[in-house]
């Protein structure tokens, strides 16, 4: 099983990573948002990885951190959510903020993610409460106010997200459109745009 792989990064896009190790391999991984915001811009990395062996071919997963890794496991263990699922959930949103989805109940939120619909979003809300909230503080995710958003941004989220942008990204573009003092969904949604 391959845990963990660090070497030179041959190729990076927001989904996939090549990464060759000093043996001279080249290992090829899907990877989740925060993993590609690390390696972005650098020529070497590192990536927590999960190995998935099937009968048509092997796939690697690879994450920013074990936390990250942690909550991938967690979603996968849900009946219905595969690896490819999984990464796209971490692709969209942190650990902390999946953590804080499911702690609050906001299927919404989850449903947002591309290719999720509203009942894999209530079942994952529904089999991993117990689990995200019994170890929320020892893997140091905070459930806490300050990753929730108002309906409005949370529409905007919505919005960029189905265009194609990440929910860090949307956040991020949301963050400074509200700073250049952009009050009503569609305004906001509209500079979020041109600041991408």
């Amino acid at each position: 099983m391959i845990g963990y792989i660090k070497g030179k990064i041959l190729s990076l896009s927001p989904d996939v990573a090549l990464i060759e190790t000093s043996s001279g391999v080249g290992f090829e991984a899907f990877i989740s948002g925060a993993a590609y915001d690390s390696l972005a811009g650098k020529s070497d990395g590192a990536l927590y990885t999960y190995m998935q062996v099937r009968e048509d071919g092997v796939s690697l997963f690879g994450f920013d951190s074990k936390e990250e890794k942690e909550m991938f496991l967690k979603l996968i263990s849900v009946s219905g959510v595969g690896p490819k699922m999984g990464i796209a959930v971490l692709a969209a949103m942190r650990p902390s903020e999946i953590a804080a989805a499911i702690a609050t109940n906001d299927v919404k939120r989850l449903s947002a993610v591309k290719g999720m619909g509203k009942k894999t979003a209530e079942r994952i809300i529904l089999e991993l409460r117990e689990k995200v909230s019994a170890v929320s503080t020892e893997d140091g995710i905070k459930v806490a106010p300050s990753v929730d958003v108002s309906a409005g941004d949370e529409d905007a989220v919505v919005a960029l997200m189905t265009l194609g942008f990440t929910r860090q990204e949307s956040m991020r573009a949301i963050s400074r459109a509200k700073a250049s003092g952009a009050v009503s969904v569609e305004d906001i949604i509209m500079l979020a745009l041109k600041g991408m």
